[in-house]
């Protein structure tokens, strides 16, 4: 009988004990935010910033993290608004029909997240799904203690590749996209 309860508990432990060590934190949409920029006849870049950005950082019992982010595109705030219905039209954006951007991405340290380095992993934009790379700013963050750390990413990614094909004599095919992303409370 002690037999069971011991093998009966130890196998408890061993389901238990890697789901203890791992911790999942939110993304502070009130502190996160995503920006673009896109040169317009090689003289001037328009820029945008998408002020809400909702997710989670998931930690694994391993200790890596996965970076979940959605953006919503009708968050996005410009100097001028016929930028802005410009940019949420469907020839870009095509917010009415695609109103949220996501990113996942690939499995990192949280060390790393802080360090900086290599972030990969996989963007949905306007209905396609395709690979893209940030680069991680160093960060002043302690990773034992991630709330409130603000982790810096930046990337480029092709407009075409996402369906955004028009005004290819005056805009850029390149997109500059950066993600400043605060880690909230850490839920367990």
């Amino acid at each position: 009988m002690r037999r069971r309860f011991a093998i009966g508990l130890l196998a408890a432990l061993v389901l238990v004990a890697p789901a203890a060590r791992s911790a999942d934190y939110r993304i502070a949409d009130n502190r996160s935010y995503a920006d673009f920029g896109v040169r317009l006849l090689w003289l001037h870049t328009i820029s945008g910033r998408f002020m809400q950005i909702t997710g989670e950082v998931r930690e694994d019992a391993r200790g890596l993290a996965t970076v979940d982010a959605r953006i919503d595109v009708n968050s996005i705030v410009m100097d001028s608004a016929r930028s802005r219905r410009w940019v949420l039209a469907p020839e870009f954006f095509d917010a009415a029909q695609y109103p949220t951007l996501h990113f996942v991405s690939d499995p990192v340290t949280l060390p790393m997240l802080t360090a900086g380095g290599v972030l990969d992993g996989r963007l949905t934009l306007r209905g396609v799904t395709g690979p893209i790379r940030f680069e991680l700013m160093p960060a002043t963050c302690d990773p034992a203690a991630m709330a409130g750390c603000v982790i810096e990413a930046r990337g480029t990614l092709s407009r075409s590749a996402f369906g955004m094909n028009t005004h290819r004599a005056t805009l850029s095919d390149q997109v500059k996209l950066g993600l400043w992303i605060t880690f909230g409370p850490a839920t367990h």
